[in-house]
This record gives C-alpha cells, sequence and structure tokens, in this order.
C-alpha cells in the first residue's frame, strides 16, 4: 500500500463545488488502494483577506498575533474538506500544522520546519483515515504558531512527503503543469512535461508562481518526486525529479528551459558612498540584520574615491529597506539616494546552460533589438537575469521566448 500526498492550493478549495471536487479526487485516490495525506491552503483569497483586515487595524502588526490571524485561514479549509470527505462516506480527521507534528523556528512569518514528528498521521492512516493537514504553519519553540511564508503549503505538503518516505508528492493546482512561461503573459507557452529540481528551483526563485522555492529545495535534498497537476483534468501535469532520472541526452536538447518574470521588485540606488573596504558589508550586513533578502547587487566602479551601489530587495521589504538605507545613506554621507518600483527581473532558466556557450550574449541581443535597456544583470550556472522597466516586461518575456524557441510546435 502506498503512501500519497496531495496538495491542494487556495484555488483549488475556493468554494463548496470545488471542495466537492477535491473530496472525489482524494477519495478515489484511497479507493485504489493508497494511504493518503492531504494538505490544503486557505480557500481563495483568504490569507490576502485576512491581511488587509490586519491593515484596517495597523500598519505594523505584532509578528505572533498576524501569524495566529493568518493559519486561521488553513484551519478554515481542513475542517470543511474533512466534513465534505465524512459526508460522501469516507473517514477523514483534520489537523493543525502543530497537532500533525510540524516543527518550526522562532522566524515568525517565514519560519523553517526544523522536524517533523508524524506519530499521529500514522496513527489515523492506520485506522483508515484519509488525514487533512493544514498547510502553512507549524508550532515554535515557544508553542507558539508559525507561519512558513508565501506558499508555504507546497514546503508542507513536500517535507512531510520526506518525512513519510512517501511515494510521491502531488502539487494540485489551476493550471495543468509547469510552462514555459506565464501563459497568461505569453499565450504559446508549452507545458513542461519533465524538469529537474535545479532548474525549477531557479524558476521559483526568479519569479514563477507555481511551486516555493523552498518546497524544492527540500524536494531535491531528499529526493522527493513531485507531480505538479490540474486539480480539474485527469491529465498528467510536469513531473519535478532529477537530472539522472531525466537523462542527459534530453537534458540537454535545449539551451533554455524557460523564460521567468517577477514584478515584485523594488530597486535601491546609493549614490556616491566612498570607496573603502567595508562599506558593502555595512550595507548589506545591516538588512541581513532585519531579516531582508536582497536578490541582485550591482557596485560601479569608483571614480574620484567614489562609487554607486544599487540592489533589489522585494516590494513586500520596500518600507523596512527604505528606513535602514535613508538612515545609512546619512551616515555614509551619500549624496542621494533613489528608490525605483517600476522594475522587473526577467529571467531564462536551463540546465543545457552547463554545456552551451553563449546563451547571456543571445539574451541581450534579443533585448537590445527590441530597445529594452538592461539596468542589472546577475548569472548562475543555469539562470540568466536582468533588470528592466516594468512598463517593457511583457515585451521581454514574448520576445525572449521566440527568440530561444519556446513557443508551441
Amino acid at each position: 500500500m502506498a503512501l500519497v500526498v496531495m496538495k491542494f492550493g487556495g484555488s483549488s478549495v475556493a468554494d463548496s463545488d470545488k471542495m466537492k471536487l477535491v473530496a472525489s479526487r482524494v477519495i478515489d485516490k484511497k479507493k485504489k488502494g493508497n494511504k493518503v495525506v492531504v494538505v490544503v491552503s486557505a480557500p481563495g483569497d483568504t490569507t490576502d483577506d485576512l491581511i488587509t483586515m490586519s491593515e484596517k487595524i495597523t500598519s505594523n502588526p505584532n509578528p505572533r498575533e498576524m501569524d495566529m490571524l493568518l493559519a486561521t485561514g488553513e484551519q478554515v479549509s481542513i475542517s470543511l474538506l474533512a466534513m465534505t470527505i465524512q459526508s460522501q462516506g469516507e473517514n477523514a480527521i483534520a489537523l493543525t500544522g502543530p497537532q500533525a507534528g510540524i516543527y518550526a523556528d522562532l522566524d515568525h512569518s517565514k519560519a523553517r520546519v526544523t522536524k517533523i514528528v508524524p506519530k499521529r498521521i500514522f496513527s489515523f492512516l492506520d485506522k483508515g483515515n484519509i488525514v487533512i493537514v493544514a498547510g502553512f504553519q507549524g508550532i515554535n519553540p515557544k508553542g507558539d504558531i508559525a507561519t512558513l511564508g508565501r506558499g508555504g503549503s507546497d514546503l508542507t505538503a513536500v517535507a512531510l512527503a520526506a518525512a513519510m518516505k512517501a511515494e510521491v508528492c502531488e502539487i494540485y493546482t489551476d493550471v495543468d503543469g509547469v510552462y514555459t512561461t506565464d501563459p497568461r503573459v505569453e499565450k504559446e507557452a508549452r507545458k513542461i512535461d519533465l524538469i529537474s529540481y535545479e532548474e525549477m528551483l531557479e524558476m521559483a526563485g526568479s519569479g514563477a508562481q507555481v511551486m516555493q522555492a523552498r518546497s524544492i529545495e527540500v524536494a531535491m535534498k531528499y529526493g522527493i518526486e513531485i507531480h505538479v497537476r490540474s486539480t480539474f483534468s485527469g491529465k498528467d501535469g510536469t513531473y519535478i525529479v532529477s537530472e539522472e532520472k531525466i537523462g542527459r541526452k534530453k537534458m540537454e536538447a535545449l539551451m533554455v528551459s524557460a523564460v521567468t518574470f517577477d514584478k515584485n521588485q523594488v530597486k535601491f540606488s546609493l549614490i556616491d558612498v566612498p570607496d573603502v573596504p567595508g562599506i558593502a558589508a555595512k550595507v548589506f550586513g545591516s538588512l541581513a540584520k532585519l531579516g531582508i533578502n536582497v536578490d541582485m547587487i550591482i557596485q560601479s566602479a569608483a571614480l574620484d574615491k567614489k562609487n554607486d551601489i544599487s540592489f533589489t530587495v522585494s516590494k513586500a521589504d520596500l518600507k523596512r529597506t527604505q528606513s535602514k538605507i535613508e538612515e545609512l545613506a546619512k551616515e555614509l554621507k551619500a549624496s542621494s539616494l533613489s528608490c525605483d518600483e517600476h522594475v522587473a527581473k526577467v529571467s531564462v532558466v536551463g540546465v543545457g546552460m552547463k554545456s552551451h556557450a553563449g546563451v547571456a550574449s543571445k539574451m541581450f541581443e534579443i533585448l537590445a533589438k527590441n530597445k529594452i535597456n538592461i539596468e542589472m544583470i546577475s548569472t548562475s550556472e543555469i539562470k540568466v537575469s536582468c533588470v528592466v522597466d516594468e512598463a517593457d516586461l511583457a515585451k521581454a518575456v514574448n520576445e525572449l521566448h521566440k527568440g530561444f524557441k519556446l513557443n508551441k510546435k
């Protein structure tokens, strides 16, 4: 008897009809001889609605209380899904993250899973239950609920699959799988049948919203096969596996597998800071202490013993970053400070870059040909990213997708 972890996103449990469909899929999986653990997100836009409610109260909510609030969304889903499954004649039980034995660290709103003790889950499975676990949450060392960050239900599902040695982790969503880019931006986007952990990790980290990046890290570490598929279709979706399972010949067939983008970017620039050792360490060390993740960084060549430092952060960190950088600009005697909220990042991703030269130059040529200015550049072994004006983003995505021959055949 195989153990399967099934995760359903918020769009899959947004109303009673969709909840009934999910229940039927889960019951069908059990009737095929599997033990089934289900992880669910909050229904529809519940999390965003809860955030909006908090903003009407305060612009600076206490992190502990915010986690208490946001964790309720998933608890709505698990209880309703358990009732729905029970109404269709199967045994089911709903568990919060803490009840399921999911332990997290003290970092509210983006806590990391420290361990999972699934004894209670196994106990209910052995009694013939479908076990439904609230995604996005765990319990921290103080005994408080801690949430796992945006997309945290993916992490819950993959971490449970790893801890329980599940045969597969199925991620159900409102699309058919992972695409070569967002089909809403490029109508010629294609579904990818197989993709490596490395590629998916880079895609998730550069703006693709199909999977949370941290969940892919866990899957890669423990070798968990992930199947991203549609809740509303019986078709196979996209399998996320190791490079070895895909096969090197197929992997090397394409230089680029996908074009991703991220509109959730803000660019800060410190102008004319002293060109002396330790300045960069001071700037980025100060941001790190606040838990702010810096994405791209560029430092200009020194002129008159001064240079400029530019970097990007998530729009969610705009206010905190601005406050700290204004403080640092005065301390470092920078001549000025700028903040640009109208930028976006576009990236090309592909394991084939390991064995093909010229991907970066081709990307730059395509953007130049279309008169799209590049403001910042970063590279990794299998990814090239550029910051461009937000107004040019859609055109950049379309032209890169076509230029790297990713359009439908």
